[in-house]
């Protein structure tokens, strides 16, 4: 078994009390003084997140935007400098290689990928792109996640040209008298941002976020229970390559020119899937009772007959219920429809409900 490899904050979250788990071939916090207790932190003040197993990529070269389109299905022909863009690496037959974070740079485009997937995705990148394109992996950066309603305070007053940021903006800046990247971005429904910044650094940002009385560290655990009531995709969970954009609900990443144009990897499938509809859909999922369902969970019609499976479940801080999410034939996918969910022999009613379960609060600048 390959020894979990250590992230540049080991020691720092050590010290912090966590406790530490292998993740994504990573030594990872999931959890300092209990996931509902961070879980409800992060929505009420600002969670310190440590994301540093996630990869960090940079290309460049001439038309290396025309060069992500072929792979992808966003527009990044038309995307500012300093713009952000959640996308899909997919194969050729449409189905989701991973999803990521594509942002323009000035002369190059710089990648945040899954760390789960991160070695296979830089192989396919690699494979599919020309040798015209230069990748950097850029395993000298350390990447820090602050979440939550005050999030925007506290790194505005270490870094005050932060707050101009709106949703989906990234920036130069300095912060603690170090030099990072700053994107107003993340992964739990919340405003927040994502903050890249040399390993050696890593340690002096998070002591200064956490120097605020109003951030607390955060592990894994919460940051599952976040995104999940964000009604987020997890790759390897809810996303994988038997999985289309257009069945994971994520059709506002395909761009409005590319739709017309295709031009991308499985784009035949991916636009009939738009004007027809796919054979199943994700949709969120309330469970009545208080046991949460599982991954690989049956989900049953009326007549108990399988028609799909849960992808994600577990129990929700913020509404008090287990909810989750899953795939189901598409004429079962409306809002409203009464399931079945069978997990160990046990039969749960469940209803398909609209996602995300809790609202979303990103900070959007009118205009913008």
């Amino acid at each position: 078994m390959t020894q979990a490899e250590l992230l540049p904050l080991d020691e720092w979250h050590k010290a912090q009390g966590a406790r530490m788990v292998p993740f994504a071939g990573y030594m990872m916090p999931v959890q300092y003084e209990g996931i509902i207790a961070e879980h409800l932190w992060t929505r009420e003040h600002a969670g310190l997140f440590d994301v540093s197993h996630m990869g960090q990529i940079l290309l460049e070269g001439d038309n290396v935007d025309a060069a992500l389109e072929r792979l992808m299905p966003g527009d990044f022909a038309i995307l500012m400098d300093g713009r952000l863009r959640y996308s899909m690496l997919l194969n050729e037959e449409g189905g989701i290689i991973d999803d990521l974070m594509v942002t323009r740079r000035g002369d190059h485009f710089y990648l945040v990928v899954n760390g789960a997937t991160k070695a296979g995705d830089i192989e396919n990148l690699k494979a599919r792109l020309s040798d015209e394109i230069r990748l950097t992996h850029m395993t000298g950066q350390a990447l820090l996640a602050l979440q939550g309603p005050r999030a925007a305070d506290v790194l505005a007053a270490l870094a005050p040209e932060v707050a101009d940021l709106s949703f989906m903006q990234g920036m130069h800046c300095r912060i603690a008298g170090v030099e990072a990247w700053v994107s107003r971005s993340g992964y739990t429904g919340e405003d927040g941002f994502e903050i890249s910044m040399a390993n050696e650094d890593a340690a002096t940002i998070a002591d200064a976020l956490v120097a605020d009385e109003r951030v607390r560290p955060v592990g894994l655990g919460a940051r599952d229970s976040l995104r999940l009531e964000a009604g987020l995709p997890l790759y390897g969970h809810d996303l994988d390559e038997e999985v289309t954009p257009v069945m994971a609900g994520l059709n506002f990443a395909i761009g409005k020119r590319r739709r017309e144009e295709g031009g991308f990897a499985g784009d035949r499938r991916i636009m009939a899937e738009l004007a027809d509809g796919p054979a199943a859909c994700r949709v969120g999922i309330l469970v009545e009772g208080r046991q949460p369902v599982r991954e690989g969970a049956e989900i049953l019609d009326d007549e108990g007959n399988e028609v799909g499976r849960i992808t994600s479940g577990g129990h929700s801080p913020s509404l008090g219920r287990p909810i989750a999410m899953g795939y189901v034939a598409a004429p079962l996918s409306q809002a409203g429809t009464h399931l079945k969910v069978e997990q160990r022999g046990k039969l749960f009613s469940a209803e398909v409900t609209p996602m995300p379960f809790v609202p979303h609060r990103y900070h959007r600048k009118q205009g913008k």
